[in-house]
């Protein structure tokens, strides 16, 4: 992949939108004083918003329709132009929830993103062919999605993690039939190892397919070592990043400092298994660093939440960071990263790294 520079634009959300997603009684939103960020992804022509929105753990499962509709209205009123999702997010209800709100917001088709992702399956104890990177799930998965999302292509399909029973080389044949056939526009990773990419990318070049455009890891100041370091080069070749978990499952914005609480995104029924992860070993002292950040955001005058999400945005091979919210407030919140960004001087952001090291 030839080698390119990132390129940034500026874009004030339009006003208008608000009053056209008030409903009945309501007083629409006030525009927030920020302008949106958009960044290529990668070395394609797509310009995504550096803030996104996923649908990680809470549609279909933590809110209802009703604060749905609201998150994903307010994320398009505030220049938001991508929305992420994945098979196995609530077991399918995730994408079906998004594409109901999408289509009932009547948000024009020209104007957004959307992703699904493929390989944990969407039912509950899947079969064999209900599951992993073939041929034949990676094209039923896609399929699926289309009816869930409401949408006539994705704009983003990732492989959702690599696959050990199929060959790299039939994933990559799969995804660029699906291309080839109008279904997908850009096909992705999500942590996968460096050597895998390359051997995907390898395999297009060989084969004159269409090659991985794009990697969706984890990154946040408490896990960046892989693409800092494993993806650096591979990024300065062009290949784009949509990263996920801005702010560790929300440990970089204090709220575990005293503890999980049950309404919190760690304390929700079967989550157990990510509060293992956030919390637990071999990461012991993950809580006693975050600790130490939010005592440098209140030094600086900074929400905790909008520093860890501005420092995400600080780095150049960072396409668009994929933010969470179960209420607008929260999301709210987390778009004035895109203010932080012009608040926090050098000798600050030097203090940020030093208090999670």
């Amino acid at each position: 992949m030839a080698r390119r520079r990132t390129r940034h634009a500026l874009c004030l959300p339009d006003a208008t939108a608000y009053t056209a997603h008030a409903g009945p009684g309501q007083v629409p939103r006030r525009l927030r004083e920020f302008a949106m960020l958009y960044r290529r992804l990668g070395s394609t022509g797509l310009q995504l918003s550096a803030l996104s929105f996923g649908a990680w753990v809470t549609f279909g499962k933590q809110i209802g329709r009703s604060e749905a509709r609201n998150l994903i209205a307010a994320a398009w009123d505030n220049g938001i132009n991508f929305f992420d999702n994945a098979e196995v997010y609530a077991r399918g209800r995730a994408e079906q929830v998004m594409g109901d709100v999408i289509a009932d917001l009547r948000l024009p088709r020209d104007g957004f993103c959307v992703s699904s992702k493929v390989f944990f399956g969407a039912v509950d104890s899947p079969r064999p062919t209900q599951r992993g990177l073939s041929r034949k799930h990676v094209t039923d998965a896609c399929h699926a999605a289309l009816k869930r999302l409401r949408v006539e292509y994705l704009d983003l399909y990732y492989c959702h993690r690599p696959d050990p029973d199929t060959p790299i080389q039939e994933t990559v044949r799969a995804m660029d039939a699906l291309i080839r056939q109008g279904k997908v526009l850009y096909w992705g990773t999500s942590e996968w190892s460096a050597a895998q990419l390359r051997e995907a990318i390898a395999i297009a070049e060989r084969e004159h397919l269409h090659a991985p455009a794009m990697e969706q890891p984890q990154y946040n100041l408490l896990h960046r070592e892989r693409l800092e370091r494993e993806y650096a080069s591979l990024c300065e070749d062009g290949l784009g990043t949509t990263i996920w978990s801005p702010l560790a499952s929300g440990l970089l914005t204090g709220k575990y400092n005293a503890g999980v609480e049950a309404d919190s995104r760690l304390g929700q029924p079967g989550n157990q298994w990510l509060q293992d992860e956030v919390l637990g070993a071999p990461e012991a002292r993950r809580l006693e660093r975050a600790r130490a950040f939010c005592t440098v955001a209140a030094e600086l005058g900074q929400s905790p939440a909008q520093l860890a999400i501005a420092w995400c945005l600080r780095n150049r091979h960072v396409s668009s960071v994929i933010l969470g919210a179960s209420r607008v407030t929260q999301l709210e919140e987390n778009l004035g990263a895109l203010n932080t960004l012009d608040q926090v001087d050098d000798a600050g952001w030097a203090r940020v790294e030093s208090s999670t090291r």
